[in-house]
């Protein structure tokens, strides 16, 4: 796979430098600023391929190949034997006319695949973590229910535990026999460990990383930052590992090995026509990780997704804009290689109709964790 290589060379650029950066210049910039070079190449990419949706094609048993207005619940359906003893355990429900009976409809899909408390409750359709809340509780669970828009599908996931994060790009050209990983993202939730004296707000302000991102935390956590940790306490500030809400990401790519590409291969090509996105997961540890073990998929993301070492603090903005121009570059090659092969057109209007409907959606949605 000539066009496709593994981010070794990535990781030496994102390593570079004596001192970690707190953030890098680009990380919170608006998107329209940040997108508007991927804007244009994606236009280039459209010209001369004569299309401006090819992406779509990537993975065809998936709405929009993933760009936009997927379903979690489907794409997951679609996993095999092999894929699915990676994947957290999971149902999908969808509320009622009316929440009164949401509550025992929910617990009785629950119980008929063994999950029990605590759970993860996501939209079925959303994206950068909208809608994700941790549910400890029958209360909880019934609160969340509530909030939820009417008659709209959600998932009810096992909680993973182990403490890593991490998301793992993978490639795969149609007609290949193997694909491969071109991105490892870690991911580290902001926390802070309390001493017995100062308030969680004092100890974000300690911490450069957190004071960075300070306002995004302390308004999430409203009133909750007067709050004095115990000595030892270690307090996460976020549910959703997402750089936007505060996590830190860093380039992962040391821990590509042969072993691992070896089994994110087999759970992508146990997944039906599955050629190009990312798996995030939870790990128990780097080493594990190495070996292709200890680790639990809670989501498979198609076009839509991105390589998201791109937003470690350590990674030059040139390079950030390598990384996104080569993984859409090769989204319009599959795409145009599935156009070859007769996957059936899918048109702009069908696509900014797909996003609109998830962009209406995510409106309506709970607060996330």
């Amino acid at each position: 796979m000539s066009n496709i290589t593994p981010a070794s060379r990535l990781d030496a650029v994102a390593t570079r430098g004596a001192k970690a950066r707190p953030v890098s210049f680009f990380e919170f910039w608006p998107g329209f600023v940040f997108y508007a070079p991927v804007v244009l190449f994606w236009i280039w990419q459209a010209l001369r391929y004569r299309s401006l949706t090819l992406p779509a094609l990537t993975n065809p048993r998936i709405e929009a190949g993933g760009i936009c207005g997927e379903s979690k619940n489907d794409i997951l359906d679609l996993a095999g034997a092999e894929a699915r003893r990676w994947i957290a355990p999971y149902v999908g429900i969808t509320t009622q006319a009316h929440p009164a009976g949401d509550l025992a409809m929910a617990e009785a899909a629950m119980a008929e695949i063994g999950l029990s408390y605590p759970v993860v409750a996501k939209p079925d359709m959303s994206c950068n973590g909208t809608g994700v809340r941790l549910i400890g509780n029958s209360a909880a669970l019934a609160d969340y229910l509530a909030a939820f828009p009417r008659a709209t599908r959600l998932q009810l996931q096992m909680l993973a535990t182990d403490e890593g994060e991490a998301g793992i790009f993978y490639i795969r050209e149609p007609g290949q026999n193997h694909g491969t990983i071109t991105s490892v993202t870690l991911k580290y939730a902001p926390v802070v460990v309390g001493d017995g004296r100062a308030r969680i707000r004092d100890l974000i302000a300690a911490d450069e990383r957190l004071n960075a991102v300070s306002t995004l935390l302390l308004e999430k956590l409203g009133v909750g930052a007067a709050r004095v940790p115990a000595a030892g306490e270690r307090v996460r500030l976020v549910f959703v590992g997402n750089h936007c809400r505060g996590s830190t990401f860093k380039n992962g790519s040391h821990l590509i090995t042969p072993a691992l590409s070896a089994r994110i291969d087999a759970i992508a090509r146990d997944i039906p026509e599955f050629h190009f996105g990312r798996f995030d997961l939870r790990y128990a540890s780097t080493q594990e990780l190495r070996r292709g073990e200890g680790f639990t998929i809670i989501e498979v993301n198609g076009a839509g997704s991105e390589a998201t070492h791109i937003w470690d603090p350590e990674t030059n903005i040139l390079e950030a804009y390598r990384t996104q121009f080569f993984h859409y570059g090769a989204a319009f090659r599959i795409g145009a290689m599935m156009r070859a092969r007769g996957a059936k057109r899918y048109g702009a209007w069908r696509l900014y109709r797909a996003w609109q409907h998830q962009k209406a959606l995510m409106a309506l949605y709970p607060s996330n964790d």
